[in-house]
């Protein structure tokens, strides 16, 4: 479901700045939008009321939920969708204006796309006055237009804070929530595409996050949590032989298996057992 009005772009004009187009989605998991650098020339703000979508920069993907919103400038790169599991509702409008830049730059929006937003309810009741109003105004209301479009923008940079440091707080937060499965899936072929998915981040930015929480690599991590499981069945289940223990630990090769318990262990399997048979 989709409600928009799309308006004229006057090219002379005496306002502040002036609305483009403004509408809502809302109960669409196929939203999605994916805009070339230099493709289109207004400024805009989408704010999320429910659900969830994903907003994707040059190395990052980030899920973003109910309150947080997204701010694009004129002529950059645009990419984000909704969830298909948890489709968003979102209110969004484009505008531009001559002084719009430099106002928005003064008070620091130019440092993020993403953002949270304090109090959600009364810049989303700016949107929807402003899309009421676009349904009905004539291009005679132009001044009516041009203050309901402010009182968007004064709304957003009123509630808006930035939200790369909160969000990457609580991904790393997530990432920790995380290993406990990931140890006990450890044996499992190791998806990257899937834990970056649970985290809602892009594989790339899993990775960094993974490594600043844990000092080490989610590969690395993945080892470990092997090796342990394979030196606990080594010690408590003697009648498995190594080809099945590597087999069962995520080794199908037994020489690979031998190689990294080696480097890890400073010995192999088989030599690891019998010192603790001797004892």
């Amino acid at each position: 479901m989709k409600k928009q009005r799309i308006l004229p772009t006057l090219s002379e004009h005496v306002y502040f700045c002036l609305p483009e187009s403004v509408g809502w989605y809302q109960q669409d998991p196929f939203h999605t939008v994916d805009r070339q650098e230099g493709a289109l020339n207004n400024f805009s703000i989408h704010l999320i009321i429910s659900g969830k979508g994903y907003v994707e920069t040059a190395y990052e993907k980030h899920m973003l939920t109910a309150g947080d919103a997204f701010l694009y400038f004129p002529l950059q790169r645009q990419r984000y969708y909704s969830s298909q599991e948890d489709p968003w509702e979102i209110r969004w409008v484009h505008f531009y204006g001559s002084r719009l830049s430099d106002y928005l730059l003064e008070r620091g929006l130019h440092q993020s796309h993403l953002w949270t937003v304090r109090q959600v309810k009364p810049l989303e009741r700016a949107l929807d006055e402003l899309l009421l109003e676009a349904e009905i105004s004539t291009l005679f209301e132009m001044t009516r237009l041009s203050t309901l479009t402010y009182a968007v923008i004064a709304e957003f940079v009123n509630q808006a804070v930035p939200l790369s440091t909160q969000r990457t707080a609580a991904t790393s937060e997530l990432i920790l929530q995380l290993l406990p499965r990931i140890q006990q899936e450890a044996c499992k072929p190791f998806e990257l595409d899937y834990w970056s998915e649970q985290a809602g981040v892009s594989t790339y930015y899993f990775c960094k996050l993974f490594r600043k929480v844990t000092q080490m690599t989610p590969m690395t991590y993945v080892t470990l949590c092997r090796l342990q499981k394979a030196k606990q069945w080594l010690l408590e289940k003697k009648e498995m032989t190594i080809r099945q223990i590597s087999f069962d630990a995520g080794y199908p090769s037994t020489s690979y298996f031998n190689k990294r318990f080696l480097e890890q262990e400073g010995m192999t399997p088989t030599e690891y057992r019998e010192l603790y048979w001797k004892n």
